[in-house]
């Protein structure tokens, strides 16, 4: 099954794999978002990537 995160570039799935987990930490965003988290997590391994390497993929992140 398929979710819009598999349509986005490694590029992007870093960006907002960063960003959610920064606003969680900061209590921005609720925990509920963690399941946005499993969602990109599971994209960024279909395209080939572990998520240990995501953060190679990060351009100019903003706290």
């Amino acid at each position: 099954m398929t979710n819009l995160y598999d349509k986005l570039s490694i590029d992007h799935l870093a960006q907002f794999y960063y960003h959610i987990n920064n606003n969680i930490a900061k209590g921005i965003l609720s925990k509920a978002m963690f399941n946005e988290i499993i969602l990109i997590k599971k994209s960024v391994i279909k395209k080939g990537f572990r998520i240990a390497d995501i953060d190679r993929f990060l351009k100019h992140p903003v706290n």
